[in-house]
């Protein structure tokens, strides 16, 4: 995982990119299943934290076993290193979280998963700010407003004729949005001179078990274990661990912009997937508009680009 030029091929970008949100988009059935066999009620919020903090806490200790086994040192070299990696920890990990699942328990998931979706533009606008390489343009505009388009296709109900706007609900979500976009353009900056592995590892594992610890002062608990159960978690911590670790490498060797748009797919994918596992209703017409909007949208942001 550290040869550069392998992380910058647009067909390798593509293909790695679209696998993280497929794997990410599987969280969303897995979750479900999750909460259901743990008997996590849906306004149970402290529980809910708990099982995120498990698992991207074993998912950040599965990273740093990989990395020893393949040689790499998780001693990080300076006290300003280990301390900008706990920032990320504590945002990218841990705060987002809590402001995700303290918005979700305030507004729908239909509009939830939309107002998440909002995550890309920040991505996008924070990088063209930030990269003088990574500048909007009416095509890159046009392909994130298509591709946002594909995720209100996706999610379309009659929930979304209620135009009630919360802080507390989808501000909320809103904000998570922004934590992670900012956060994801800090953690490129801090792999330029941490191995992304790492990187990553620690970070999970430092803000999983700072929701732990939420979790557990907010009086949480998690019941029911099963050998179903276990194997559930173990699946979101494989997916974890290979995901973000790869995303990590290819914002580390791409420009924000380039990557970022693929998130638009994690929705869609999330919808055909709990579709698919949990029996929910797939035959829809909506999934396919929503998945060619998306898939518009990321050919128009990507097309002629460069590779950072």
């Amino acid at each position: 995982m550290s040869s550069p030029s392998l992380f910058t091929r647009r067909p390798v970008v593509f293909a790695l990119a679209t696998l993280c949100c497929l794997l990410w988009g599987s969280a969303y059935p897995s979750i479900k299943s999750g909460y259901a066999l743990l008997s996590i009620a849906a306004d149970d919020i402290p529980g809910k934290l708990l099982f995120a903090g498990w698992r991207f806490l074993f998912a950040g200790l599965l990273l740093l076993l990989f990395a020893l086994m393949t040689g790499r040192s998780l001693k990080l070299r300076s006290a300003r290193d280990a301390g900008e990696v706990c920032v990320l920890g504590l945002f990218q990990t841990s705060l987002q979280y809590v402001f995700f699942y303290l918005g979700l328990a305030y507004t729908t998931g239909v509009k939830g998963s939309i107002m998440n979706a909002t995550g890309t533009f920040f991505s996008v606008l924070l990088a063209h700010f930030i990269y003088h390489n990574d500048r909007v343009n009416g095509r890159k505009a046009l392909g994130c407003l298509i591709g946002f388009g594909g995720v209100l296709v996706c999610n379309f109900s009659a929930e979304l004729l209620d135009f009630h706007f919360s802080l507390a609900g989808e501000g909320s979500v809103v904000f998570a949005a922004f934590i992670l976009s900012a956060a994801s353009i800090y953690g490129k900056k801090l792999s330029q001179r941490i191995d992304s592995v790492v990187l990553t590892g620690w970070q999970l594992a430092l803000g999983g078990a700072v929701l732990l610890l939420i979790g557990a002062l907010m009086g949480g608990t998690l019941q029911a274990f099963s050998f179903k159960a276990l194997l559930l978690m173990a699946y979101m911590v494989l997916l974890s661990s290979v995901a973000f670790a790869l995303w990590a490498q290819l914002l580390k060797y791409n420009r924000v912009g380039l990557v970022a748009v693929f998130n638009f797919l994690i929705p869609v994918s999330g919808a055909v997937l709990s579709a698919v596992f949990l029996g929910e209703q797939i035959l829809e017409f909506k999934y396919l508009v929503a998945l060619v909007l998306v898939c518009g949208g990321i050919w128009l942001v990507t097309k002629e680009g460069k590779p950072a």
